[in-house]
């Protein structure tokens, strides 16, 4: 047993009096070189292993004001661009507001046509400042190229301006506040891309062995899920099946294919009939042998991975003899799914017109909607080809802002077999609306107007024009706003009046026919060639419905019998380059209406710069607010973590001074300690 001696006891060894003086010196040396250590680097704490929760606090404090750098720096950039936007919306503002006054100056004006020439150039140096503006740039690159601000938003593009920009414009990070669009993209003013030819043929592709699993809705319509799934044989064990490594769909078949061959070794029964585990147009097929039980797939615990595949469902199904097809699993369009048409239909070749050119483009070859894509943009006309957010048909995009006769027209060839109604994209078919004819103004009929004298709904007031065959006999079409849907509704009502009226003139329904032009686009008045003479349209009741319908602009071919009205359904961009271009053009043509209608499209303009500046006003705001409210949790952030980390000058001061006292006092006892000898106790 060991007894310790007491530090204060005089009469020890000197060995054991020296080591206890060295160990005191050192512990005060040491704590003197932390104290010299928080004095010289201001900081309390420089270790972990000085105190571990201090440590754990300060390290979440140093992200957390990390974090608030990077925010900063995100607010700095957010408030540099949105402030280049509104000044470049501020400029557009001002400059819209000069072309509008000079539309209004003109509309009943006795200005010369020399003065208006003028003034069209005057325009034209508009149309060049809108370009300027529109390729503003910040730190982030073309602030109204949406999404892809590495390039200009907009160029020059035969007699009009091509928006470059796509998507919806770039995002900066706020953290938990939300992100905020330092970009604007083709929905501004200033950029923007016809929405208008959306395709409306359905294309969903059949399903192949090579259709990639990623490229499906799933029987669920969620998409699928990878994973393990289950399938008993006759009522058996469960059998698993792990698919999480497939890619397409065929690869799924092939898996539970070879899983099943196995059972049926193992049974030493035939399962699987002749086809065996396939790919059918629409889902799996598993063909079961004639003698053979059911097989019933079941998920594995929470997962989805069989009902996403269509191998089961709910109610549950078995595979059997008499069942060998699994649920529907709904492809989606890829740029990579082939032309998938009803039989008997095939591609030929369809007509594109934009921007003063004509292209006419062949699809006969086409094998995949690519294949679509690729010789449309070919052309060179300024448009783009999408697939529709459905994935199940294409949309195609006419990006150059221009005049009335740069305008989009797709339409057939004639004899081709309807190409471009087909791949639903034709711009003037059975399914357009006819709000988009006229330049998007739609078709406003004369409804409802009663009789002066009588009070009384007068027929002869409600017609809006007349058709004029070849023998004279006159087709009063009195449209109701009902008929104006689309353009299938609207020749409904058409053939049914004038099949009335040819039948009271003693005339067979068959010698008149409204109808679309098999090549041009436009809306096409056939007669029976037996009628002679010609087919003539007649404005009645100051209705503007036959104008806009593109009747008054067309002509009547003697070879044919048809009168075909004008393409009123062209697709232009509904941007500030189309109404300035028209401003222009219509002041170098004085045309009165076209200055008037334009002056009101730029009317239009001005309210949305107007809602766009009020957006960038309220981003900023909230910029502002965001940097104001970062800052104060930076100062407070800064605040706990100084008074966890850094060193108390006064306090640290006060020790240093101590030990130093404790230091000499240390020295001073052990030097007299160690002076004594056993002589000293004799």
């Amino acid at each position: 047993m060991t007894i310790p001696i007491a530090s204060t006891l005089t009469r020890m060894p000197n060995l054991l009096r020296t080591q206890l003086s060295l160990s005191s010196l050192n512990r005060t040396n040491l704590d003197l070189f932390r104290i010299n250590e928080q004095l010289s680097t201001g900081r309390a704490i420089s270790r972990v292993s000085q105190d571990s929760v201090r440590a754990a606090l300060i390290t979440t404090l140093d992200s957390d004001l990390e974090r608030a750098d990077q925010l900063r720096r995100n607010l700095n950039v957010a408030d540099s661009s949105l402030a280049t936007i509104d000044q470049a919306l501020g400029e557009a503002t001002d400059l819209l507001l000069e072309a509008k006054s000079i539309g209004l100056e003109q509309v009943g004006s006795l200005t010369t046509d020399e003065e208006r020439k003028a003034l069209a150039q005057v325009v034209n140096s508009m149309i060049t400042g809108l370009a300027g503006i529109a390729n503003r740039t910040s730190q982030v690159g073309y602030v109204f190229a949406g999404s892809t601000p590495g390039g200009p938003a907009v160029e020059a593009f035969g007699s009009g301006y091509r928006y470059l920009g796509s998507g919806g414009g770039l995002l900066t990070d706020l953290g938990p506040a939300g992100d905020i669009p330092v970009t604007l993209g083709a929905g501004s003013v200033i950029g923007s891309a016809s929405s208008r030819v959306q395709g409306t043929a359905d294309l969903s592709p059949t399903l192949t062995d090579d259709t990639r699993l990623a490229d499906l809705r799933g029987a669920r319509g969620l998409g699928v899920a990878l994973g393990f799934v289950e399938y008993t044989y006759d009522s058996g064990p469960a059998r698993r099946v792990d698919v999480s490594g497939a890619d397409t769909i065929a690869d799924v078949a092939d898996l539970v294919e070879a899983d099943l061959r196995t059972l049926e070794g193992e049974l030493g029964t035939t399962i699987l009939g002749a086809g065996g585990v396939g790919v059918g147009e629409s889902g799996l097929t598993i063909a079961i042998d004639p003698g053979a039980g059911g097989v019933r797939f079941l998920e594995v615990g929470e997962g989805t991975t069989a009902r996403d595949l269509g191998l089961a469902g709910d109610p549950a199904f078995d595979f059997g003899p008499g069942n060998s097809n699994g649920l529907a699993l709904d492809p989606e369009l890829t740029w990579e799914s082939p032309v998938t048409l009803a039989p008997g239909e095939s591609l030929g070749r369809l007509r594109l017109s934009a921007g003063g050119r004509t292209a006419v483009v062949d699809l006969s070859s086409a094998e995949t909607i690519g294949d679509v894509r690729r010789a449309i943009e070919a052309t060179g006309v300024g448009v783009r080809v999408e697939i529709n957010d459905a994935r199940n048909g294409i949309n195609v995009r006419y990006e150059v802002a221009g005049g009335v006769a740069g305008a989009l027209s797709i339409s057939e060839v004639t004899g081709e077999g309807g190409t471009a109604s087909l791949l639903g994209i034709r711009t003037l078919d059975l399914g357009t609306s006819l709000a988009a004819f006229d330049d998007g103004r739609g078709v406003s009929v004369v409804s409802g107007v009663p009789d002066p004298e009588t009070g009384q709904i007068s027929a002869a007031l409600n017609v809006d024009f007349d058709i004029t065959l070849g023998d004279g006999t006159v087709l009063s079409i009195d449209l109701a706003p009902e008929d104006t849907t689309n353009v299938e509704t609207l020749l409904a009502a058409i053939n049914a009046q004038a099949d009335t009226q040819l039948t009271a003139a003693g005339l067979p329904t068959t010698a008149f026919a409204a109808g679309l032009n098999d090549g041009a686009n436009g809306i096409a008045f056939e007669q029976d060639a037996a009628l002679g003479g010609s087919v003539s349209v007649t404005q009645r009741n100051n209705s503007q419905a036959a104008r806009a319908l593109g009747l008054l602009d067309g002509g009547y071919d003697a070879t044919s019998g048809v009168y075909l009205g004008a393409d009123a359904a062209r697709v232009r961009v509904d941007n500030a380059f189309t109404h300035l271009i028209d401003l222009r053009d219509a002041l170098l043509a004085g045309d009165e209406i076209g200055i008037g209608l334009a002056t009101e499209s730029l009317e239009r303009d001005l309210d949305r710069v107007t809602e766009a500046r009020g957006m960038v006003g309220g981003l900023s705001r909230r910029v502002q607010q965001e940097t104001d409210v970062l800052e104060n949790r930076k100062v407070l952030n800064e605040s706990m973590r100084s008074e966890l980390r850094d060193t108390d000058f006064a306090e640290a001061a006060t020790k240093y001074a101590l030990l130093q006292s404790q230091l000499q006092a240390s020295l001073q006892v052990a030097a007299t300690a160690n002076s004594l000898s056993l002589l000293d106790f004799i």
